[in-house]
């Protein structure tokens, strides 16, 4: 499923007007919106995304370039590790972070975390099986 901006325009407006809080397919789900600016054109996007929260530091969030399963990474994904920082909106905070991408053993236990708690994940997984491994990104507050 490819996010259309005007998909992404409802649920980031929705986002704002409820502290952060959506419904639909993403209701009581935790919610990001992720500032990016694209590596080629230049130009200022937010993408909203569920994240999983450090379960140790309060300063660490983790989001997923599931792309809900296509074969490729989404654009916001090379975007932000091209940036190496970004801002995000959590609530109604928004803050400064730097990124990391998380790889190994550890990036396998946060992603299997993730997919426990929303299967949806795990389909994903499934879907990418033997074409790429879906990064996981943690966002460090600055």
């Amino acid at each position: 499923m490819i996010m259309s901006d005007d998909w992404n325009t409802s649920i980031i407006n929705e986002f704002r007007a409820n502290e952060g809080r959506v419904g639909g397919p993403f209701e009581g789900a935790p919610m990001i919106l992720i500032h990016h600016r694209g590596r080629k054109s230049g130009r200022e996007h937010v993408t909203p995304l569920m994240y999983q929260a450090d379960d140790h530091d309060p300063n660490v969030l983790y989001i997923f370039a599931s792309a809900a399963g296509a074969p490729t990474n989404p654009a916001w994904y090379h975007n932000l590790l091209a940036a190496g920082k970004t801002d995000v909106e959590v609530g109604t905070e928004t803050f400064p972070v730097t990124i990391t991408e998380i790889k190994g053993p550890e990036r396998d236990r946060i992603y299997d975390i993730q997919a426990t708690r929303y299967p949806g994940f795990a389909g994903y997984a499934e879907k990418t099986a033997g074409i790429r491994t879906i990064p996981v990104l943690a966002l460090r507050r600055a």
